[in-house]
């Protein structure tokens, strides 16, 4: 059984009702619309993050689940799929998920537009059904991942980016909205204490990002480009504590290269080289490892399920995704 399917089994029968009822809630009575939203739920992902609304919902949940968890869960696939979009946009990017995306296949006034309906049907989500708390949870996560966003740019036309300063944006960035997904499922069964929630959930996040972070250095096909934060001169951890690391010589050659996108591309497999030899990678996965480890602890303070142990699974599974 791949570990996916294991992380969900307690809430399996929950899930496949929210798969239903997200199917529901993107009707449009514009064709077009529903020709690239059918498209997109067709080529859906792992659904990491509703799996997380769902099992936080179920741990804290002592009968079935309410309408305002399967809310929650809606929400939460409904933002990420907003910003994958937009993401693809950003970062020029031609492929997700091992297809071609919206951008390419329509073109990016559509693609944002498509992003923009689905944000703003998780907002009316919220506020027909009066779910304010939830609202307020997904408000803040939203302007946190834009601040993050405009956060990189700034920071990445300074090589100089510190080991605080990237997780500050990475908090924002990433880490928000899996924060926001833990907090929302709590919140739909009557959590008002979400504080470990929220730490458990940036933690993760947190996890997510640095995953990515080595991924972007592979050299092999995982169902997305590679080699994207290079080409768009971003600042990853592997590269931030490799520039602290490094002799005047390998650091001023990184440094040049960052500033020429041209030069950068040319001379992205020395980089990659430099940062092996320094250590970079293996420091990036032991903050992979540094984080589970905290968040372990932190599971101690959530009931005793078996939700909860689909959330340690989940951690494994985040470490050692192939894609």
């Amino acid at each position: 059984m791949k570990i996916i399917e294991k992380i969900k089994e307690p809430i399996a029968k929950e899930f496949e009702i929210f798969e239903t009822e997200f199917k529901n809630s993107v009707n449009s009575g514009i064709l077009i619309l529903n020709v690239i939203l059918k498209f997109m739920i067709n080529r859906k992902g792992k659904q990491v993050r509703p799996i997380l609304v769902l099992l936080f919902a179920k741990m804290y949940s002592s009968e079935n689940l309410t309408e305002k968890s399967y809310r929650s869960a809606i929400i939460s696939e409904l933002i990420h799929s907003a910003t994958l979009i937009h993401d693809d946009i950003v970062d020029d990017s031609s492929l997700r998920r091992g297809f071609l995306s919206l951008n390419v296949l329509w073109n990016n006034k559509i693609s944002v537009l498509v992003g923009d309906y689905l944000l703003s049907k998780s907002l009316l989500l919220c506020i027909d059904n009066e779910d304010f708390d939830l609202l307020k949870i997904i408000s803040i996560a939203v302007k946190e991942m834009s601040e993050g966003e405009l956060l990189q740019i700034q920071k990445s036309r300074n090589i100089n980016i510190t080991e605080d300063e990237y997780f500050e944006l990475t908090l924002k960035k990433t880490a928000s909205l899996f924060s926001a997904c833990c907090k929302l499922g709590s919140a739909s069964t009557g959590l008002k204490n979400l504080n470990k929630v929220e730490e458990f959930g940036q933690n993760l996040g947190l996890i997510f990002q640095l995953k990515d972070d080595l991924f972007d250095y592979s050299y092999k096909r995982i169902g997305k480009p590679t080699a994207i934060d290079i080409k768009n001169q971003k600042i990853t951890l592997p590269l931030i504590y490799t520039l602290n690391k490094v002799n005047t010589s390998d650091k001023k050659f990184i440094i040049e290269s960052y500033k020429n996108k041209r030069k950068l591309n040319k001379n992205k497999n020395k980089i990659y080289s430099i940062i092996e030899q320094n250590g970079g990678f293996k420091y990036a996965s032991d903050k992979m490892l540094d984080l589970k480890e905290k968040n372990l602890l932190i599971i101690n303070n959530f009931p005793k399920n078996k939700s909860r142990e689909s959330l340690k699974l989940m951690l494994e599974y985040l470490i050692n995704r192939k894609f």
